[in-house]
């Protein structure tokens, strides 16, 4: 066998950043993404915990129970609009990004399944993630950084960070 086939070289390393709502534009956040950018392939799994909650009690909708995977919602109006405010999340991310010249890949932490939309934590989507990246991190706020040590430490590849 071709030995470039089985060592492929100057292959870019890749990252995987799973970034709180509360801090996607915020300046300290896109900074360290173009740091990264320079070393790594960048996705960034945007998150709206907050956001969704609020946006669920001005719509009157039940705010839902949040279970080991993430928000269990109870019908498709609640899905539809947990993902549509993860999506704005995503979009002002990705314009922060464009307006700064870094190239990384925005996703939100969503799947479809056939035609069935399944929220994902995305603490749980970064495990998910754990294996194909070569780093992670979790980007969260100040007093949430303990917790999420001690949830990441069996994951060495996890780094927090706290803005």
């Amino acid at each position: 066998m071709d030995e470039k086939l089985v060592k492929p070289i100057g292959i870019r390393k890749s990252a995987f950043i799973k970034v709180s709502g509360d801090l996607c534009t915020s300046e300290k956040f896109l900074k360290q993404v173009s740091k990264l950018v320079q070393k790594y392939f960048v996705v960034i799994c945007v998150g709206a915990g907050k956001q969704i909650n609020e946006a669920f009690e001005e719509a009157g909708l039940y705010v839902g129970k949040h279970g080991p995977l993430g928000r269990e919602c109870e019908d498709l109006k609640s899905k539809q609009l947990a993902r549509d405010i993860l999506e704005i999340n995503q979009a002002e991310l990705q314009d922060a990004l464009a307006d700064r010249g870094i190239t990384a890949t925005v996703v939100i932490p969503v799947l479809n399944i056939g035609t069935v939309l399944c929220h994902v934590n995305g603490d749980q989507f970064l495990k998910a993630a754990y294996l194909g990246f070569d780093m992670l991190y979790v980007v969260t706020l100040k007093n949430r950084k303990e917790a999420k040590k001690e949830e990441f430490k069996y994951l060495p590849k996890i780094k927090i960070m706290a803005i």
